[in-house]
């Protein structure tokens, strides 16, 4: 943002009184002013990950308001908390890290790049914070490094657990950091992969994370970058989880305001289009701030993430791409196709339910993750069977829902061109993916 922002003279502080002082209107996450300016609205959804099991197919189950708005105080995109974060990362949250291999082989690669630029071993920690069943974790475990992950979801961190990587159930925010500081740990490592964007309380958050950071340490976080997703018109990447929708100028402005400062960043291929910020106390960190993170800066700039103009054009994008799918789907119907699913992540069951897809139009959808299969999408109630129903039924189209994840599965699944099936892929707009084609994964 430019030094003009109205942010500077925020008379907002982080301890100033939530939404709750003025009953019937949100206010924003991070500074607290009132929210009004709508990014896109997609109108009523249930839990994205809250999977339906058969015996409950005929019950009803809760939906809540996935109306996304933009701060005009500080810029920071938000979905209000409808949902709290105990309902939605529950004892049996579905969602498991270890089931992309092009995800795990991601956090592979950062482990070992962390390890050699940060020189870690055996007398240094590493933290994760939303550790998930140890995709990421599992390699310092392998590599001697001392470790250990803080995940909500009792059963992911049971998973976790079964790999080696020790793991605490519990939420993170500045109490669990005081707790495990008084326990002995300050983290030279400091790793959020996707979950910054997952906290209702951001500064809660990031003040946590200033407490448990060593004096020296260094903080990784990865989240999806904001201006891909208006890029791309990515709008299947909001769901409840998802209550911050962030971009680097408003992330450093985020961690300053808890002594931290941002000194590098790297734009990732991952999710879509993600940034991984480094960062450090802002008063006793060794890191020279770097060249690509000035250069990020005037991008965002350029862009046009400063002006408010930018979001609110947004919503009518969104539009165009229901209407594309759908248009797609019908026409595939009246000419006898068949179309199937592959995943049923969380952006998936965002776009099913904001379409109005139904199992008439897509008839099921596959996973590779066992904790899904014989259960229903939420809301749509399209079933979700095993990958392999893929070859016993012989679609005409496999509309690829995890999108991101187009690499990978395209790979996997390429012998559908056997009986001439086809990809389709529905962001940003409905294209036919050849089998042959490679995208970006993971």
């Amino acid at each position: 943002m430019p030094e003009s922002s109205p942010l500077e003279s925020s008379e907002h502080g982080a301890g100033s009184p939530r939404a709750t002082d003025r009953p019937g209107e949100a206010t924003c996450n991070f500074c607290r002013a009132p929210l009004q300016q709508v990014f896109t609205d997609l109108g009523m959804h249930p839990l994205c990950e809250r999977i339906i099991p058969p015996q409950r197919a005929l019950e009803m189950e809760p939906f809540y308001p996935l109306r996304v708005l933009v701060c005009e105080h500080c810029l920071l995109v938000q979905v209000p908390e409808c949902a709290s974060a105990a309902e939605i990362f529950d004892d049996e949250y579905p969602y498991f890290s270890s089931f992309s291999d092009s995800w795990v082989e991601h956090a592979r690669r950062f482990v070992e790049s962390s390890i050699d630029r940060l020189g870690l071993g055996e007398h240094s920690l590493a933290v994760e914070i939303a550790s998930n069943d140890g995709y990421l974790l599992q390699w310092f475990v392998k590599a001697g490094v001392p470790c250990f992950g803080v995940e909500p979801a009792g059963n992911v961190a049971r998973a976790a657990e079964e790999r080696g990587v020790t793991s605490i159930v519990r939420f993170f925010g500045q109490q669990t950091a005081r707790d495990l500081v008084a326990d002995g740990h300050r983290a030279d490592l400091l790793i959020g992969n996707n979950v910054l964007a997952h906290v209702p309380d951001i500064n809660d958050f990031v003040a946590g994370l200033a407490i448990l950071l060593a004096p020296r340490g260094a903080i990784s976080m990865e989240f999806p970058h904001l201006l891909r997703l208006i890029e791309g018109t990515q709008f299947d990447t909001i769901y409840h989880e998802h209550f911050s929708y962030l971009s680097l100028g408003v992330v450093e402005r985020i961690f300053a305001r808890h002594g931290l400062a941002v000194y590098d960043v790297e734009e990732l291929p991952t999710h879509g289009g993600s940034l991984r910020v480094h960062a450090q106390h802002a008063d006793s960190g060794p890191h020279p701030s770097t060249a690509r993170l000035a250069a990020l800066r005037i991008s965002e700039d350029d862009f046009g993430l400063s002006r408010l103009e930018t979001y609110t054009r947004f919503d009518e994008r969104v539009q165009a791409v229901k209407h594309g799918l759908l248009e797609f789907l019908l026409a595939a119907r009246r000419e006898g196709k068949t179309v199937v699913g592959y995943g049923a992540p969380g952006k998936g069951n965002t776009l099913l339910n904001y379409c109005g897809i139904k199992p008439d139009l897509l008839e099921y959808t596959v996973d590779r993750n066992p904790y899904k299969h014989g259960k229903l999408c939420p809301g749509s109630r399209i079933p979700i069977l095993p990958v392999e129903a893929i070859g016993e039924t012989r679609p005409d189209y496999v509309l690829i829902l995890p999108w991101n994840l187009t690499t990978e599965i395209t790979r996997q699944m390429a012998f559908i061109a056997t009986w001439g099936g086809r990809f389709v892929v529905p962001i940003p707009e409905v294209t036919i993916v050849p089998v042959a084609e490679t995208g970006e994964g993971p």
